[in-house]
């Protein structure tokens, strides 16, 4: 550009009509350069706006970032105030549960202490006849031997029943384990037949020839079964008829148990109630209203689920859904 300028210097000097010819190139390369300088300052400017807008959206991006470490500091510290209120709310659950438990087991001392005093009572009668035999100078060594081991008989009698109460009694474990159910009856039956024995309660008792196990905990799953027969017990207290019925029918994937009793039924308005915790029909000092509700709590920690079916004058019939334990689910498909 520079030797174009020189050039239409020279001819204007030598042309005279260069004069103006040069000048109007002048102007346009004038007009021109101030052209990229007008764009280069308008890109400058659009440079500055872009840096400032991301400058702006830096700090935003600041701000939200810490706005959000604060949320996630204060989610962290509600997750563990949540887990510490799980944990305080399983305590008093199985505070609740163990409370129940030594309640029934009060209840329970005046049949329990009947079946010890069988045992009892025989052991001192066999003891007796084998040191009678001694003292007479007896010489059948083979009769006292029989003697003293019917008394042993008894004393281990004696013993089941205590350590079933002391196994009862304490703390359940939280490990689940597949148990057969018909066990669990059974052993809950041998806890209150003394009691229903008394009161002229007949039970029986039809599990069908399959063999149910599901994965649970025994001692809760018999407190369930002490619970549904103490219910029962007390339901059929005036009637005609005093009979519980325990049955059981075995699914592809879950066995029913049904727990009915020939007592005046449950009106209708209390059946969605009965299950509440503290909410009772008997009378003020007879009863806490816990063990249907502490039930229904076991049986929804085993995955399971119970009702009450009950027609005002024909009794209440409680049904449990248990899931079957794996292997027990692999055995009744094959069947």
């Amino acid at each position: 550009m520079t030797e174009t300028v020189v050039d239409d210097r020279q001819r204007a000097v030598t042309e005279p009509d260069a004069a103006a010819t040069s000048e109007r190139r002048l102007r346009a390369q004038v007009e021109m350069l101030e052209g990229r300088l007008r764009k280069g300052d308008e890109q400058r400017r659009a440079m500055l706006h872009i840096m400032s807008d991301l400058n702006e959206f830096n700090k935003r991006l600041t701000n939200q970032r810490k706005a959000m470490l604060h949320i996630l500091g204060d989610l962290r510290e509600t997750t563990v105030e949540v887990q510490r209120r799980e944990q305080e709310l399983r305590d008093k659950q199985e505070q609740l549960v163990q409370a129940g438990k030594l309640a029934t087991l009060g209840e329970l001392t005046a049949g329990v202490a009947h079946e010890l005093n069988n045992p009892l009572n025989n052991t001192s009668l066999f003891v007796g006849n084998a040191i009678d035999r001694l003292e007479r100078g007896g010489t059948d060594n083979g009769r006292i031997v029989t003697e003293l081991r019917h008394a042993m008989q008894q004393v281990r009698k004696a013993t089941e029943i205590i350590s079933h109460l002391r196994t009862f009694g304490r703390a359940a474990p939280v490990s689940r384990e597949p148990i057969s159910l018909r066990q669990v009856i059974e052993r809950a039956l041998s806890l209150m037949q003394a009691q229903l024995r008394v009161r002229e309660v007949e039970v029986t008792v039809d599990l069908g020839v399959a063999e149910p196990v599901v994965v649970g905990n025994a001692i809760q799953l018999e407190q369930v079964f002490i619970n549904l027969l103490t219910n029962a017990r007390d339901a059929v207290a005036d009637s005609p008829r005093k009979a519980i019925g325990i049955s059981a029918a075995v699914g592809p994937a879950a066995v029913e148990i049904a727990v009915a009793d020939t007592g005046h039924g449950i009106p209708p308005e209390l059946e969605q109630r009965i299950f509440d915790p503290f909410f009772t029909t008997k009378e003020v000092g007879k009863g806490m209203g816990l063990g249907l509700s502490i039930t229904y709590g076991i049986i929804k920690e085993h995955g399971g689920t119970i009702s009450v079916v009950s027609a005002p004058g024909e009794g209440a019939a409680f049904l449990i859904h248990l899931p079957l334990a794996p292997a027990a689910t692999e055995e009744t498909s094959a069947a």
